[in-house]
This record gives structure tokens, C-alpha cells and sequence, in this order.
């Protein structure tokens, strides 16, 4: 289990320094990144929220430098979001299951809903409609529900936790790894943007304790 995110790198950034990636292929995130790569997923994560937020607040307007206005959305939104999620391959089989449209990188603790909650959670209709069950002691991950000869991983209870503690992890690395790429690279927005990213993955601000694993977030 790996938290990637969805690329869509476009053309002509130059705001700092992005790595190559192709096109809607998956980065996945973790504290091993290069730096190039770390820009990559910031500027994608940026890109995802380049919209002028909306609502009765009075929100600020969109800053006329080029840097500020692209991180306007990121540093201003309510709701954040990253295109991406948690993609699952079984190394034996080499099927994948990957994070669908309906939900996002931000929304990454749904999968404990598979284990504690529901026992269900549809993940979208693009690219294929995929679902995540739990069938009594096991979670069976269907890649594709129109097919009656989908794909399908199956695992434990047990190994879907110690997955999501994994990927936890990683995403703990690479929020430590990308703070310290925003410190030195983007110093004039370093508090307010550690502080959206943390958000966008769903976890505690850098410097404040973290919640224990599988517990509610608030």
C-alpha cells in the first residue's frame, strides 16, 4: 500500500525547480523523495487547489505575484484536496488497485472505514469502478465491478491495518521531508503551507503530538 498521487504536470512550470513525471502516471509519496520530486508533488498539490476560494468570509483576493497567486488556494481553502490516494498492488499477481475519482488523497483515513465502519467504501467510475469490502475476516479489493472476472485482491483484517500503518509512515516522511523542502525553498510561506499540507494529508501540523493510529480525527 502506497499513498501516490495523481500527476498532471503542466507545461512551462517554473516556479521552483519539478521533476519529470508523465502524464496522470502515479508519484508515490514517502520521506526517499528527491527534491525535484518533493516540488513535483507540491506543485501538484498546489495545482489541485488553484482556485479562488468562495463563501460569505470576505476571502482575500488572489495576490498579483505570480508565486503567492498560485499558492492562494492551497494557503486559503476550506476544504483541500489532492488527486490520488492509496494504491494497493499484490506483488504476486501484479494487479493493482488504484485511488478512483470519487476520492482523494485528503481522504485516505475512509479506509478505515473498510475495517471498523461500514465494510464498504465505492472508490468512483474512472478509470474502472472499484470497490473495497470486508467479508468477514477478509477485504477483498474488486478492480473493476462491471466485470464479472475483475481483478481482485484479497487480504486479511490484520494485513490491511499493518498497510495503513505503512502508509502512514510514509506520509508522516514525507510531510518531515517536505517541510524542510518548503524551509528552504519557499521560507516567505513556510508556516502557512507545512500547515495546508499537513491538512491535505490528513495529518497532525508538524510540531503538534500525532493522534494514535485508527482513531477519529477531528
Amino acid at each position: 500500500m502506497q499513498p501516490v498521487l495523481e500527476m498532471n504536470t503542466p507545461d512551462g512550470f517554473d516556479l521552483w525547480p519539478v521533476a519529470e513525471t508523465e502524464q496522470f502516471s502515479f508519484l508515490p509519496l514517502s520521506g526517499g523523495l528527491s527534491p525535484a520530486e518533493i516540488g513535483t508533488a507540491l506543485m501538484r498539490i498546489a495545482a489541485c487547489n488553484d482556485v479562488d476560494p468562495a463563501g460569505d468570509d470576505d476571502p482575500p483576493p488572489r495576490p498579483a505575484d505570480p508565486l503567492s497567486g498560485f499558492l492562494h488556494g492551497l494557503l486559503n481553502l476550506d476544504s483541500l484536496y489532492a488527486a490520488g490516494g492509496l494504491r494497493v498492488t499484490d506483488n504476486s499477481t501484479g494487479i493493482a488497485f488504484s485511488p478512483g475519482c470519487c476520492d482523494g488523497l485528503e481522504d485516505w483515513h475512509d479506509w478505515y472505514q473498510v475495517v471498523d465502519g461500514s465494510g464498504v467504501i465505492g472508490y468512483g467510475h474512472d478509470p474502472e469502478p472499484s470497490l473495497a469490502e470486508r467479508l468477514g475476516g477478509t477485504i477483498r479489493l474488486t478492480v473493476n465491478t462491471d466485470r464479472n472476472d475483475s481483478p481482485v485482491i484479497e487480504l486479511s483484517v490484520t494485513e490491511l491495518r499493518q498497510l495503513l500503518a505503512s502508509a502512514e509512515r510514509d506520509l508522516t516522511e514525507f510531510l518531515a521531508a517536505a517541510t524542510d523542502w518548503i524551509s528552504e525553498h519557499l521560507p516567505d510561506h513556510s508556516a502557512p503551507l507545512a500547515a495546508a499540507l499537513a491538512r491535505v494529508l490528513a495529518l497532525p501540523t508538524p510540531g503538534i503530538p500525532p493522534t494514535p493510529l485508527g482513531t477519529e480525527r477531528t
